[in-house]
């Protein structure tokens, strides 16, 4: 009995050397092991450590990627002179304890306030180069990936990594929101009025071609039809020509009577003729001969 209180008492006191001396890591964190408050080792694996009871002590970093939100969105001005609110958002992550922990101690919020002055300092400067519509849309990839590249830069000396930088929205000042629309507008009735201008010049040449080619081809309707009307003129003339030299007199005959139907078509046509005209003779003789007692008188 007198062996075994003694026992007890030394377990008792190893287990509590032991619970003194070991510490774990979880793959989440990393640990700092200091020595009367002086930097000692980085452990970034996880798993079981020791340490030395009383003389040594262990604090935790936390290496998973964090964010930063801005509790009120900055203020930054355009190269247009515009006031623009920019909320936006940082992720970053320690990759370098003994370095970070050098820079900024224990105290995180040094370290978010160096990454998020540096992120608003690249906005400010970014957007200073750019209009609303370019830090809206147009290039609003390239304004964020300098950002980040920069502020990647500064918060590696700290012993940090930025993961991302994003601007989660952007909205214009009540003040500048009456001015923005008045110059949209003024912007679109531009646009609409050169798009008028070019289409009237557009219809203009359209209408001046079309005339071109209805003068032309009148102009070569009027020549085919002249042709045409040349080659038929001729045609009729051999045709009267070849009928003439085979009967004169049913040629002559024939066009007298042509020249009746014409002469009276209408009641109301006057005609004063003598009528011992030649025109009459087909009248007077069918055979267009003149009749006895003229040849007598004569």
């Amino acid at each position: 009995m007198n062996r075994i209180i003694p026992t007890i008492a030394v377990i008792l006191v190893v287990l509590f050397v032991l619970s003194l001396s070991l510490f774990t890591v979880d793959q989440r964190q990393s640990a700092v092991v200091f020595q009367f408050s002086e930097f000692r080792r980085v452990l970034a694996e996880p798993g079981i450590y020791f340490k030395v009871p009383l003389l040594q002590d262990v604090r935790y970093f936390d290496k998973r990627i964090q964010s930063i939100d801005e509790a009120e969105p900055a203020r930054i001005q355009t190269i247009e002179k515009m006031n623009v609110k920019v909320d936006s958002y940082i992720k970053w992550q320690i990759v370098d304890v003994e370095r970070y922990y050098r820079a900024v101690g224990l105290d995180e919020s040094k370290a978010v306030d160096r990454l998020r002055n540096t992120v608003n300092n690249m906005l400010r400067d970014e957007f200073g180069k750019r209009t609303v519509q370019d830090v809206i849309s147009g290039q609003r990839d390239a304004v964020m990936a300098r950002v980040q590249q920069v502020a990647d830069a500064d918060a590696a000396r700290i012993g940090v990594r930025v993961v991302d930088v994003r601007i989660k929205r952007v909205e214009l000042e009540d003040s500048t929101l009456s001015s923005v629309y008045e110059r949209m507008q003024s912007e679109r009735k531009a646009v609409a009025n050169q798009l008028r201008a070019e289409g009237s010049a557009a219809a203009e040449k359209i209408k001046a071609d079309a005339d071109r080619q209805r003068e032309v081809i009148l102009a070569d309707a009027y020549n085919q039809a002249q042709q045409l009307k040349g080659e038929g003129d001729g045609k009729a003339a051999a045709i009267y020509g070849a009928a003439y030299g085979k009967n004169p007199e049913f040629y002559s005959f024939y066009r007298s009577m042509d020249a009746y139907k014409q002469s009276f078509n209408r009641k109301s046509d006057v005609m004063v003729v003598d009528p011992s005209s030649a025109f009459f003779k087909y009248m007077k003789s069918p055979l267009g001969k003149e009749a006895p007692a003229a040849k007598a008188g004569k």
